[in-house]
């Protein structure tokens, strides 16, 4: 199907529905047990396996499944999901989970379960994303693209059922970030029954389509572009949650219509307000903002295999006509601090010696000669379509950028898709430099240095498509050490490579900002941006 079409067509009542629903919002949001979310993106499958975007993990990760291990609200620290325990051997290399019993699958009008959740479908789902010759890997192949990045597929040398309550993971080496990696979205446990039944019926596409998870709410339906609907999940395992019974993703690209739509009450939470909204919302009697540092990095990437930028010298001139301070004060509006660093500064391993190069641009001009281009030269930049912390506003970033580069010589033509477009085709190396941003997975470098900048992670989310096997060699061999103090030196080391060789220009770490409706309770601000309801209630 295009991009253009629902994931799942919808009958022609439940559209008339859905358009009736979006039309009675106000009503929808005032009744009991209804939460909805004003969203900024359709998600780009219900996969999560596929994709690394926050809106899908939100709309799909967060909402429809669970994984082995989950971050506990609000906070970095694992805590027990699927698996109750897990236990690490000696020399790091086997990690055995014992799982949770009597955990329920949805029950959907495309899936009835006949089984509980057991240790078939733990290594269905992560033998599919490591093992190419997986069946159903046959009968739909896909790209699993943070598998790669995070080292698993390629670490992973087995995936072993014990019995129902038990799965031994194998791996080649010692990962100390093992646990946590596997509590991200994209290792949210999939039903091995109805992957089975997809592939007989010769629909195994459908996975992406009509989902089946264990988590707190089952999907309704999904209208591209306009609404997700849920219901809660009457068999969900965790007592007591979720706190809803209906909850609706109103899709809402505009950050000043979903504020809007939030004081009407046609939503009680947004994500993503502009910080020149900010101090309205907070003065607003209906209205609270909740408030935390952020996990983030925003920056603009340069594709290191394109002419011109594949030459350091080309991207430190381009680095450095950038005038940071300025889009900073004109961009973030007071929610910002520079970055000179591809990593936050609450992680430990940051190398607070480091500096950005000052704002320059007859410097620039004159690297520029020196790399052959004393007249400049063209190029595409690449502008996020949707808000994020990281990122308030890449239109103005954009033009204020391209008025820098103009400067200097250097003809940058704007260029947008939609959201998951804009993603695709950045991960497939169509742009020259791009904007884009990253808020952490999981409390570890490596999942800045590691996912965003290493060699494996080409085509994935390293989105410079940068390998320096210096860097690499140094991030690769932190993976392997428990020791805190010996991660961290490696970690500081390869920054040094990183800022030496210039895949990026490094913007801003943000603050997070989360308006909602006085009348919302149990939302916590998670350190890695997510967007998870199953705790929240409504007045």
């Amino acid at each position: 199907m295009t991009a253009k079409n629902t994931l799942f067509r919808l009958s022609a009542g439940a559209a008339l529905t859905a358009l009736s629903l979006m039309a009675t919002c106000p009503a929808m949001a005032q009744a009991k047990g209804t939460l909805v979310y004003c969203s900024p993106a359709s998600p780009e499958g219900f996969d999560n396996a596929q994709y690394t975007g926050g809106d899908t993990f939100d709309a799909s990760g967060h909402a429809l499944f669970n994984r082995l291990v989950e971050f506990e609200n609000g906070s970095t620290k694992a805590v027990p999901g699927l698996a109750e325990k897990w236990d690490i051997s000696a020399d790091g290399k086997t990690v055995t989970f014992h799982l949770r019993k009597g955990v329920k699958f949805h029950t959907t009008d495309w899936f009835k379960p006949s089984r509980d959740f057991n240790a078939d479908d733990v290594v269905f789902t992560f033998d599919r994303m490591v093992n190419k010759d997986n069946a159903f890997n046959k009968a739909y192949p896909a790209q699993y693209p943070y598998a790669s990045d995070t080292g698993l597929d390629a670490n992973i040398t087995s995936i072993k059922k014990t019995d129902d309550s038990t799965v031994v993971f194998t791996l080649k080496q010692p990962d100390a970030d093992f646990v946590i990696k596997v509590a991200m979205p994209f290792a949210s446990i999939q039903s091995a029954e109805y992957a089975d039944q997809l592939v007989k019926e010769g629909k195994a596409s459908q996975i992406n389509q009509q989902p089946v998870g264990t988590g707190p709410f089952q999907l309704v339906r999904y209208q591209k572009d306009a609404q997700i609907r849920y219901k809660a999940n009457p068999s969900y395992w965790e007592k007591g949650l979720p706190k809803v019974q209906n909850l609706v993703f109103a899709i809402t690209t505009d950050p000043s219509v979903r504020y809007q739509k939030m004081r009407a009450n046609e939503c009680q939470i947004m994500s993503y307000p502009r910080p020149s909204d900010l101090a309205a919302m907070k003065t607003d009697s209906s209205l609270k903002v909740l408030t935390a540092p952020g996990f983030n990095i925003g920056y603009l990437g340069y594709n290191t295999e394109k002419p011109n930028l594949n030459k350091r010298e080309v991207r430190e001139a381009l680095d450095m006509a950038i005038n940071r301070d300025a889009i900073i004060k004109a961009v973030y509006q007071g929610q910002g601090e520079a970055a000179t660093n591809a990593i936050p500064p609450s992680l430990f391993g940051y190398n607070k010696g480091l500096k950005n190069a000052p704002y320059n641009p007859e410097k620039a001009k004159e690297l520029l000669a020196k790399a052959g281009l004393p007249n400049g030269f063209d190029l595409t930049l690449w502008a996020m379509p949707v808000q994020r912390p990281y990122n308030p506003n890449a239109k103005v970033m954009a033009e204020m950028i391209q008025a820098d580069w103009a400067k200097i010589g250097v003809k940058a033509k704007i260029t947008t898709y939609e959201w998951g477009e804009y993603l695709k085709r950045m991960k497939a190396g169509e742009h020259d430099a791009g904007l884009v941003g990253w808020t952490g997975d999981y409390a570890s470098p490596d999942n800045f240095l590691g996912v965003l900048l290493t060699c494996e992670a080409v085509g994935g989310s390293n989105y410079a498509r940068y390998c320096n096997k210096d860097f690499d060699a140094l991030v690769l061999k932190a993976r392997t050490i428990n020791d805190q103090a010996e991660r961290a030196k490696l970690y500081s080391q390869a920054q040094e490579i990183f800022k030496k060789d210039l895949p990026w220009t490094t913007i801003a770490h943000s603050v997070t900002n989360q308006p909602m409706r006085k009348e919302v309770n149990g939302f916590k601000i998670s350190p890695f941006g997510d967007y998870s309801f199953k705790s929240v209630s409504v007045n």
